[in-house]
């Protein structure tokens, strides 16, 4: 009996009318601690002051009382449910108190965790809406006809589905340079090993800077498989990301490729973009330059520190 009263963090206490000890099991710290014969001398004063009184009170109605007590711990705040109960004899008189102490540490812990995390995908889930908002309305305002607008507002979706995906799979941390980059130019790229090259550092990105950074790689790759390197056979794009010197050193982006003559990237110059020079370095603080000229398309973006992790 004792033994499965330890096991389960069960604590009992059986005590006179007088609150004098008869008997206790499993009683240790906090609630053997020398002081006293009631079993609760490591604990609190205005702990012990508050079972008292819960004592007290069943002995003199008989009813039953339960609450919860926090205490400070070495490893924090540690929590326990509380149960006074009446020992009433065959003729109804209450002869004795039982106190039943069950720890909930663990339990309170778990619970703790699963609001921050619930409101932390709150949080998440709210900013994913906005920036899905944003799209939205950003892809209808240049989109020619309601074809045009769900083919590209679906591809804008996919491209967040994708980046969120790597975000959910590091337990919200974020993603990867690369596996980002290559995520997005592997949807359209035949051959991703071919149509992308990827060279210098790889952080690991936030998941705010994995969305919007994806979003941006999506644009390149879709105008890139229209209209520009990715359009031929043996075309392929170069992105090079680069960590600035500092204590607080900024991430600085930028995709190449050499593309057909210019007039047949007036596509780009719509939502695409809006969005590589306006939403995406704003939503990271940072600046971008989209470049197109002559058989050239360069697009760079300056992250600042805060957006990512180096280690």
């Amino acid at each position: 009996m004792t033994h499965a009263l330890r096991n389960a963090g069960v604590a009992v206490l059986y005590q006179d009318r007088d609150l004098n000890e008869v008997w206790g099991r499993n009683l240790r710290a906090p609630w053997a601690g020398g002081a006293g014969e009631d079993g609760d001398g490591a604990l609190p004063a205005a702990q012990n002051e508050r079972i008292e009184a819960a004592r007290r009170n069943v002995i003199a109605t008989g009813n039953p009382e339960r609450f919860e007590i926090s205490i400070p711990g070495d490893d924090g705040m540690r929590w326990f449910e509380i149960w006074v109960d009446a020992d009433i004899d065959d003729g109804g008189s209450v002869q004795g108190v039982v106190t039943t102490k069950v720890e909930t540490t663990e339990q309170k812990r778990r619970e703790q965790t699963l609001r921050t995390l619930l409101r932390e995908v709150s949080h998440r889930s709210k900013n994913l809406l906005a920036i899905i908002q944003s799209i939205a309305s950003q892809t209808g305002r240049y989109s020619e006809g309601l074809a045009d607008f769900l083919t590209r507002f679906r591809g804008r979706l996919q491209s967040l589905a994708s980046s969120q995906d790597l975000v959910t799979s590091s337990n919200w941390r974020g993603a990867q340079l690369r596996e980002l980059v290559a995520g997005q130019v592997g949807r359209y790229g035949s051959d991703p090993t071919r149509s992308l090259r990827f060279d210098g550092a790889n952080p690991f990105l936030s998941p705010n800077a994995a969305l919007h950074i994806g979003l941006a790689m999506h644009e390149l790759a879709v105008n890139s498989v229209s209209y520009g390197a990715l359009s031929r056979p043996d075309g392929f794009v170069e992105v090079a990301a680069t960590l600035d010197a500092g204590d607080q050193p900024s991430l600085s982006l930028v995709w190449r490729e050499k593309i057909p003559p210019r007039e047949r990237h007036g596509n780009l110059k719509r939502f695409g973009s809006i969005a590589l020079e306006r939403v995406v370095p704003a939503s990271l603080n940072g600046t971008a330059n989209l470049e197109i000229e002559g058989a050239r398309l360069e697009y760079s973006l300056i992250v600042p520190h805060g957006n990512f992790e180096t280690d």
